[in-house]
């Protein structure tokens, strides 16, 4: 039988590695790591363990990596989000801006940064980093050509500006709430564009004069304005700060949608609580492998009562419809997705399950509350997948006649 060689054996590794089967790439790259530990050996094996969220010994093999790459932006950048999960914060900031002084326009150098310091807080030094999002994935930013300027963050003296579209639909629920802040800044027309299945829902949002729908690759005509930004430019321009930003209820139910739904009600309740289930999340999304619950996990909380949330169990048409619905119910469990968002954007209480592989910068580190959204109580996971021990949690919770934030 023909014995695979060392570099026969790591490029297997890495096929499987390239195909997203980490544990089976690991499980290669171990022996090998053992007789002779390469660098591009150490940095891959970190990739692998990380994604696995085995966070400490892909933190050890990504900071051997670093030390003998100290000239490699992206094998820093990869140190420093490695550290990041593992807890070693301090190591994490110095990697990344070690990746940042090395590569000053990478721009997955600076929203590897940006990410870092919008997840502990630092929103002054995070959103400005932010910028990097534009042209580093056009089918979620998509690039906007206008002949009137972009805001910078310049007195508006009653000038109109667009809010143009970018991101997911949690994403603008998240950020709409910044087209207030603009009328406070004394913009005289603001106009949100936005996807057709939030439309109607945000007409309801104070500050907003006009919207614009757009649909998935349509063009459309615009009113001219005086000026135009995005919405995840929003925070940056407005120098907002986590004790600055505003996180009253700015989002409800428009009013022609509630008698549709008065009648909404689960088949069974939680000990007289009406309570509705998402988890699941759009394939396409963000770190939708790490976000959903399994179906037996979910089924659980089914059993108990709780009504499910999805649309196509609803028959919710919109987004404005499903807002109908949260409002007939006492509490809303969810996964990071967009009707956590919602929930917390009309200041409905919602359990929101986080997962502990990439979990999102905005729930920030280690806290059960949100910043952003005071109704809502976060849900962490203390171990990848591992969502059978905070369904346990959330199940005890149930038990208990606060519904409330933590």
């Amino acid at each position: 039988m023909q014995v695979e060689t060392d570099e026969e054996q790591y490029q297997r590794g890495a096929a499987l590695q390239k195909e997203g089967r980490w544990a089976e790439a690991t499980e290669v790259y171990r022996p090998l790591a053992a007789r002779v530990l390469t660098l591009k050996l150490a940095a891959n094996l970190g990739v692998c363990l990380g994604e696995l969220g085995q966070f400490d010994e892909a933190a050890h093999f990504l900071g051997l990596a670093a030390g003998h790459a100290k000239q490699d932006p992206a094998v820093r950048r990869l140190a420093g989000v490695a550290f990041a999960d593992a807890g070693d914060l301090a190591r994490a900031e110095q990697e990344l801006l070690a990746a940042r002084a090395l590569a000053p326009d990478d721009a997955e150098v600076k929203m590897a940064l940006c990410g870092f310091y919008l997840s502990v807080g630092r929103y002054a030094e995070g959103w400005p980093l932010m910028e990097a999002r534009v042209g580093l994935h056009s089918n979620v930013v998509p690039p906007i050509a206008l002949p009137y300027p972009e805001w910078r963050g310049e007195p508006l003296d009653g000038r109109s500006i667009l809010v143009w579209v970018e991101q997911g639909f949690g994403d603008k629920i998240q950020m709409a709430r910044f087209a207030a802040s603009l009328k406070a800044r004394g913009a005289g027309r603001v106009t949100l564009g936005c996807p057709p299945a939030l439309t109607h829902l945000f007409t309801t949002l104070d500050g907003v004069d006009d919207l614009v729908t757009v649909a998935v690759r349509q063009s459309v005509e615009v009113k001219p304005h005086h000026l135009w930004t995005r919405y995840f430019s929003l925070p940056n321009r407005l120098g907002v700060t986590l004790e600055t930003l505003p996180n009253a209820p700015y989002l409800a139910a428009p009013a022609d949608r509630r008698g549709g739904w008065a009648g909404f009600r689960p088949d069974a309740d939680l000990g007289g609580r009406r309570v509705g289930l998402v988890w699941q999340a759009s394939p396409t999304g963000f770190n939708a492998a790490n976000k959903g619950l399994a179906p037996v996990d979910a089924q659980r909380l089914l059993d108990l009562g709780a009504v499910s949330l999805h649309p196509e169990d609803t028959g919710a048409a919109d987004f404005a419809d499903t807002a109908a619905i949260l409002e007939t119910l006492d509490l809303v469990i969810s996964i990071d997705t967009s009707v956590a968002h919602l929930a917390g954007a009309m200041g409905k209480p919602c359990w929101t399950l986080l997962p502990a592989l990439k979990c999102d910068w905005r729930w920030l580190r280690g806290r059960s509350d949100s910043p952003w959204y005071p109704s809502l109580r976060l849900y962490r996971q203390s171990r990848p997948r591992d969502w059978a021990s905070v369904i346990d949690w959330v199940i005890a919770d149930l038990a208990s006649p606060s519904l409330g934030p933590a």
